[in-house]
């Protein structure tokens, strides 16, 4: 049993990515620049615990969600997947539960410190992502949803700083929901090669991601030319490995494409929260996306 086969099992570079939802959501409710209308020297540590409780409770619901899936998926993994830490031997289904079950219920108890909204909304991205782990994936068309709901929910998490907002922008978490299932119809082609309809489903599904975004600059609150550098990047990251998969189909393309789609996350909710919160903001977003590239170096990814 080791340690570092149990933080493996958490798919660390991925937890960067669900910081990014979080910190997307705050600006999107305004609670960033409700702190800053004082100017950056009113900012304190109190101010920011809303903010902190929240980024702790996304590392928990989803290194709880992610450690799950090992845990359902023990059984195929050692005939699929030898090399990872359950079937490897370095980490047990026991051992891996009780991680999982604590991790979730720090996400819930950390969300809770917030409001009771951030804790239902907690509570319904646990469930998401159980019934995911357990049922959800091996549905075709289903399961990219479910795992695009349980991102969605992510992003509401971190509207929820200002419970108020999450009425009136609930319809944002659409837009990683459509991503997310993107990237789940493309990884399905891990293992065994990709097919051409996830491929061309999953383009039209991202440009489809881009358009909402733009489409944002309906609301007097977003500011489409500061957010649309961080698109362009976001475009440039998603597109080139999905187009180099399409001729060959095979696993470790595939994987590739699936490995820049998740942590592009991070440019996607950079692009949306520079239009929300200013271009220091959007920036301050993507200055995860380093971090999650060099965990990924140790990491998996999927």
């Amino acid at each position: 049993m080791e340690i570092g086969a149990y933080i493996r099992l958490m798919r660390p570079a991925n937890i960067v990515t669900a910081i990014a939802d979080i910190l997307m959501g705050f600006a999107a409710s305004g609670a960033f620049l409700s702190l800053t209308v004082g100017g950056y020297s009113s900012f304190s540590f109190t101010s920011l615990l809303p903010l902190l409780w929240l980024v702790l409770s996304t590392i928990g619901l989803y290194g709880g969600g992610v450690v799950f899936n090992d845990v359902f998926d023990a059984d195929l993994d050692r005939q699929e997947r030898p090399e990872r830490p359950i079937p490897s031997g370095q980490a047990t289904v026991s051992g891996a539960a009780v991680l999982g079950a604590s991790l979730l219920a720090v996400g819930i108890l950390a969300a809770w410190q917030v409001s009771e909204l951030s804790a239902f909304i907690a509570i319904a991205i646990a469930a998401c992502a159980l019934l995911y782990d357990w049922k959800g994936k091996h549905h075709a068309l289903l399961g990219p949803v479910n795992m695009g709901a349980c991102r969605g929910g992510n992003l509401l998490l971190g509207i929820s700083a200002i419970p108020a907002a999450v009425e009136q922008f609930w319809y944002l978490a659409l837009i990683p929901i459509v991503y997310i299932a993107a990237i789940t119809m493309v990884s399905r082609g891990e293992v065994h090669g990709g097919s051409s309809s996830a491929l061309k489903g999953a383009v039209l599904l991202y440009t489809m991601v881009i358009g909402g975004i733009i489409s944002l600059t309906l609301l007097p609150q977003f500011n489409v030319w500061y957010s649309l550098p961080f698109l362009l990047l976001f475009a440039f990251l998603i597109f080139p490995p999905l187009f180099k998969a399409m001729p060959t189909k095979e696993p470790a393309s595939i994987m590739r494409a699936v490995k820049a789609g998740v942590l592009a996350l991070i440019v996607m909710n950079a692009s949306m929260a520079a239009g929300f919160a200013g271009w220091q903001y959007g920036l301050l977003v993507l200055l995860l996306l380093p971090v999650s590239r060099y965990i990924a170096k140790n990491f998996a990814v999927t």
